[in-house]
C-alpha cells in the first residue's frame, strides 16, 4: 500500500446512469484488494486512471469538501457512487476510515449516495447511511422514484461458495453479504442486491437464477439487478486473462464455449443478454421484488 495525492476526486458523468441513477463518482482507493478476477476495470478503459499498486488517496476528503462545497452552491445535486472502480469497503478501510470520513463530507453537503460493496463493512456506517438517505437533497425527478438518499447495492456473482472463493478471493461468502442486505434493510435502508455479472454457464441457469432471485427477497432485498460477464484486455493482469485462468483451473470444458462468445467480444451476445434480461424480469415479477430501481 503507498498513499498518493490525488488532483480530483469527484467524478462528473456526462449522463445520469440508467441503471444505478448516478451522476457522480467517487473512489476513495485506487485498485482493489478484493481480486475479482472478472473485474472489469482492468484491461477496459475504465482502469486508465487506476494506480498500478494499490493505493490510498490521503487528501481525498481534503478535495471531496471543496468540490462538493460547489456542486452544492450551484444546485447540482446528484446520487454519488461509492465506488465506481474500487470496492469503497476494502480491507483496510477497517483501520484507517476513509470511506467513513468521506461519507461525513457527502452528509454535510445534502449529496445522496449509492454504495456499491461486496463487503460487511458497510455496516459500521449505518448511522451515515441513514443520516444522508433523510436529508439529502434529491433531483426533482427522482424524488418519488426511488425517493430515497441512500441505496445500498451489494455484489454477488454466483451463490456457490467454492466458485465465489476462487473468483473473489477477498471478499466474504455470498450468505455473509445476503445477510449485509438484511442489516441494511432492518435498519431501514433501501438495499438491494446486484447479481453482476452473472457467470455464463456455471451460475446463469434457471436454477441459480432462480435461487438468487429468492434468497434476495428472504434476504429483504427491495431491489435486484441482473447483468452479463464483460472481459477485457490481453495483458496478464487483465480481466479476459485473468478469468480464463480461471475456466483452465475450474471448469477447463467450458473453455472452448467462452472462445465462441468472447473470441473477438468483450460481452456475451445481445440475445443471450435479452435472454437473460427477460428471466431475471420473469423471477423478480414472481417473488415481488423490483428489477432495478423503477
Amino acid at each position: 500500500m503507498r498513499e498518493i495525492q490525488a488532483t480530483s476526486i469527484l467524478n462528473k458523468q456526462k449522463h445520469r446512469d440508467g441503471w444505478f441513477l448516478t451522476q457522480y463518482s467517487v473512489n476513495p482507493y485506487s485498485g482493489c484488494t478484493v481480486d475479482c478476477s472478472y473485474c472489469y476495470v482492468y484491461g477496459s478503459k475504465y482502469g486508465a486512471n487506476v494506480a498500478d499498486h494499490f493505493s490510498v488517496k490521503a487528501n481525498a476528503v481534503e478535495l471531496l469538501d471543496r468540490q462538493l462545497r460547489r456542486r452544492a452552491e450551484k444546485g447540482e445535486f446528484g446520487f454519488i457512487a461509492l465506488a465506481s472502480a474500487t470496492d469503497p469497503y476494502v480491507q483496510i478501510e477497517e483501520r484507517l476510515g476513509l470511506t467513513r470520513r468521506i461519507l461525513e463530507v457527502i452528509l454535510r453537503y445534502r449529496f445522496p449516495l449509492t454504495v456499491c460493496t461486496k463487503s460487511t463493512l458497510v455496516r459500521r456506517d449505518t448511522d451515515l447511511l441513514q443520516l444522508i438517505d433523510s436529508s439529502a437533497t434529491l433531483p426533482e425527478d427522482l424524488r418519488k422514484s426511488p425517493g430515497r438518499g441512500t441505496i445500498v447495492m451489494v455484489s454477488i456473482s454466483t451463490l456457490d461458495e467454492r466458485v465465489a472463493k476462487a473468483l473473489e478471493p477477498g471478499a466474504p461468502s455470498p450468505g455473509e453479504r445476503l445477510e449485509t442486505v438484511s442489516h441494511c434493510s432492518a435498519h431501514g435502508l433501501l438495499a438491494g442486491v446486484a447479481f453482476i455479472p452473472v457467470l455464463p454457464f456455471i451460475s446463469d441457469s434457471d436454477a441459480h437464477l432462480d435461487e438468487m432471485i429468492r434468497r434476495a427477497k428472504e434476504s429483504g432485498a427491495h431491489f435486484v439487478f441482473v447483468g452479463g460477464l464483460t472481459l477485457f484486455g490481453s495483458q496478464s493482469a487483465d480481466s479476459r486473462t485473468r478469468y480464463y485462468r480461471f475456466l483452465s483451473t475450474h471448469y477447463p470444458d467450458l473453455v472452448v464455449d467462452y472462445d465462441r462468445w468472447y473470441h473477438d467480444s468483450t460481452a456475451p451476445p445481445r440475445q443471450y443478454q435479452n435472454r437473460l434480461e427477460t428471466r431475471a424480469r420473469k423471477l423478480c415479477q414472481q417473488y415481488d421484488i423490483l428489477y432495478g430501481l423503477s
